[in-house]
């Protein structure tokens, strides 16, 4: 730790502020001297606890605790910046003339939206606001903001120096037109009372507070500051276990919880949830999940408003899983990829039409719409799949008791299309390689001189093999290739294909798809 002989003033009452140094965010824990060194410090708490030193100790002295055993440092005055008002930051990114910014999106949870219907360049025709990144630290002056940017209706805040929710409250309620607020990567300190603010943001539809390191009590004790609120995105944060809102969130349509390591027998607190009707599990550990209020292929009584469920990247691999998701009577769009649900042959398309089978009112699968001849294709299949298990456990007479456990929807599909013919089921096949070989092609957009090049390549075939191959056709080190991949099923959408450890099957990469290949 050096000296400094400048000493800019501190603000009073600086511990708890949040500050920006070098661009990284922290907290201030401590102010005053670490002898034997001359002048002020600031002991802070990094939000990256890679870019401390120590816990908050010097030389036997503990000025200041930390989360994390290495997430603090001692800072001089004039490296921090405490940042300015909402108002100083608006005209550092606007300056009046909006031009430039009419272009810019703003994204709120999944939504984006762009700048509409701005006639005159100002502060009051601006519809959204984006600070994003900027070191806002509060509201300035009473009454300013409400007179300045009256008619924002989406504010982005996230990364910002706001240190509690007072502070984004004083901000809010001077704008009576809000709907969307994004406030992630924040570390806003919780207000004694949340009811008190309730009228700050009592417009507020949908909410973003990912990668705040918030719990799920926590959020609960904020929510009846959101009375009215219908999105909520709360991913990759610090929630684990998850308790029944009582008396909150009742409006909640929408609710991402992605990337949280979530204590899965807590999900169904979330049954109580009246109006959900879109939920993003994925990414959060989950391998069961049951609903024991109702029989096999009976509907449940939980979750009845239920449409969208994404639970991509678990530790799904139990069909029993998907049988009990057939319950939710309202479930028309799932989502499960890198999973390990695999069938018999191990063919991911098999194992699609086993889902497709199982869950009969699903419309969107993954993102691709299940057309009819589709469904019908799977439906037929998986009677012929399963016909001589169904034939052994009693057939036409009286299936037993686990085969119906194992097969829910099997009855209703027989009653839909006939019972299969001996001479219709099909036999398991042997695994070979043969039945899991993908045609590939790869593309090469930045290189237009290239061709495509067309392989046969395993399902099980990791990416760093892959890479490994377009290295020795390209001549393009390893590390710099980026690839992504296209389905004719989703056409114009590139899927991120990001871990090399990862398999082809792992990505539900199927026969015919095009993988693109970029490189630095």
């Amino acid at each position: 730790m050096g000296v400094d002989q400048t000493e800019p003033e501190v603000p009073e009452e600086a511990v708890g502020r949040r500050v920006s140094c070098g661009g990284e965010r922290a907290t201030v824990r401590y102010v005053g001297p670490v002898p034997p060194t001359a002048g002020l410090w600031l002991g802070v708490e990094w939000d990256d606890p890679d870019r401390g030193k120590h816990d908050g100790s010097h030389e036997g002295v503990q000025y200041f605790t930390c989360s994390h055993t290495k997430g603090g440092s001692f800072v001089r005055p004039a490296k921090a910046s405490f940042g300015v008002d909402y108002l100083a930051a608006v005209r550092q990114v606007y300056q009046v003339d909006t031009e430039e910014v009419l272009s810019e999106e703003i994204s709120i949870s999944d939504k984006k939206l762009k700048w509409w219907c701005v006639e005159e360049r100002s502060y009051e025709s601006l519809p959204s606001v984006i600070l994003s990144r900027c070191e806002v630290n509060g509201p300035g002056d009473d009454g300013e903001i409400k007179k300045t940017t009256p008619n924002v209706q989406w504010l982005d805040m996230s990364g910002t120096l706001l240190s509690c929710w007072e502070d984004v409250a004083a901000v809010t309620q001077q704008l009576e037109r809000l709907e969307g607020l994004q406030l992630s990567n924040n570390r806003l300190r919780l207000t004694s009372d949340p009811s008190t603010h309730c009228q700050a943001f009592c417009n507020i539809k949908v909410l973003a507070l990912n990668s705040c390191d918030l719990t799920w009590p926590q959020i609960l004790h904020c929510a009846p500051m959101w009375p009215q609120l219908e999105d909520l995105c709360v991913e990759e944060n610090n929630i684990t276990e998850l308790q029944r809102p009582e008396d909150v969130l009742q409006s909640l349509k929408s609710l991402s919880l992605s990337s949280n390591p979530l204590v899965q027998e807590s999900v169904l607190s979330l049954s109580a949830l009246p109006r959900l009707e879109q939920l993003n599990l994925s990414n959060t550990g989950l391998s069961v999940i049951r609903f024991d209020d109702a029989a096999p292929g009976a509907p449940t009584e939980m979750f009845p408003a239920l449409k969208k469920l994404s639970l991509d990247r678990n530790n799904i691999t139990e069909w029993c899983v998907v049988d009990e998701l057939a319950k939710l009577r309202s479930l028309v769009q799932f989502s499960c990829r890198g999973n390990r649900l695999t069938s018999s042959d191990r063919n991911p398309k098999t194992a699609n039409q086993i889902l497709i089978a199982k869950l009969g009112r699903l419309v969107l699968l993954n993102s691709c719409e299940i057309q009819p001849e589709d469904r019908k294709g799977a439906e037929l299949d998986y009677i012929k799949m399963f016909g001589e298990e169904w034939l052994k456990a009693g057939g036409r007479s009286q299936a037993s008791a686990q085969f119906i456990s194992q097969h829910p929807r099997y009855q209703t599909l027989i009653d839909k299309y006939g019972a299969p013919e001996e001479g219709e089921l099909k036999k398991p096949e042997p695994f070979a390689l043969k039945n899991q070989l993908l045609k590939i092609t790869f593309v090469f957009p930045d290189a237009g001189e290239r061709k495509p090049i067309e392989k046969k390549l395993p399902a099980t075939m990791e990416v760093q093999k892959v890479k490994g191959l377009l290295y020795r056709l390209l001549k393009v080190p390893v590390a710099d290739l980026k690839l992504t991949y296209t389905s004719p099923k989703m056409v114009g959408t590139e899927f991120e294909i990001d871990s090399d450890l990862k398999t082809l099957q792992f990505y539900s990469i199927e026969d015919g798809n095009q993988v693109l290949v970029r490189w630095s």
